[in-house]
């Protein structure tokens, strides 16, 4: 794990057919997430974000170690709960140094910013979560029939 000045951290909005949003496409092509590696690909290659959703990359140096999304939908059928942070992960070697508090700060302000009073994060961890700010709301069955944990945090 490399210990940095989290100084040192960038936090961008990628925007669609941008040098930005090639390097995230390589970054998620060679992370270690092989779960949604796949459907990763897809939503950012094809650019299938509507209206506000859209990807966010940590970088350090010029190189991204860390990604999250904020979309309308995610892994679960329910079309009443959005928007959702989705897609968090933080390069291996980079964990330990508070990345994925930032991205989900960053991607926070951003729902705020745009008008929203909440957000929602689906997981299968107690704990990791709610360092965060965010509350456990009720279990939820995903589309593979997995059960999930969902939390909200009040943007207020």
């Amino acid at each position: 794990m490399k210990k940095l000045s989290i100084e040192s951290l960038v936090i961008k909005k990628v925007d669609k057919n941008t040098e930005l949003m090639k390097s995230l496409l390589n970054y998620v092509e060679n992370f270690s997430w092989a779960e949604v590696k796949e459907h990763t690909l897809q939503v950012i290659g094809n650019w299938e974000f509507e209206d506000w959703e859209t990807p966010f990359a940590a970088m350090i140096d010029g190189h991204i170690v860390g990604i999250v999304t904020i979309m309308k939908s995610d892994y679960y059928p329910l079309p009443d709960i959005y928007p959702w942070i989705s897609t968090l992960f933080v390069s291996e070697e980079y964990r330990g140094n508070r990345i994925s508090e930032q991205l989900i700060g960053f991607a926070n302000r951003y729902a705020k910013e745009i008008g929203f009073d909440k957000t929602y994060i689906p997981t299968e961890y107690i704990g990791l979560y709610e360092k965060y700010g965010y509350y456990y709301i009720k279990d939820i069955v995903n589309y593979g029939n997995g059960v999930d944990r969902l939390y909200a945090k009040d943007l207020g």
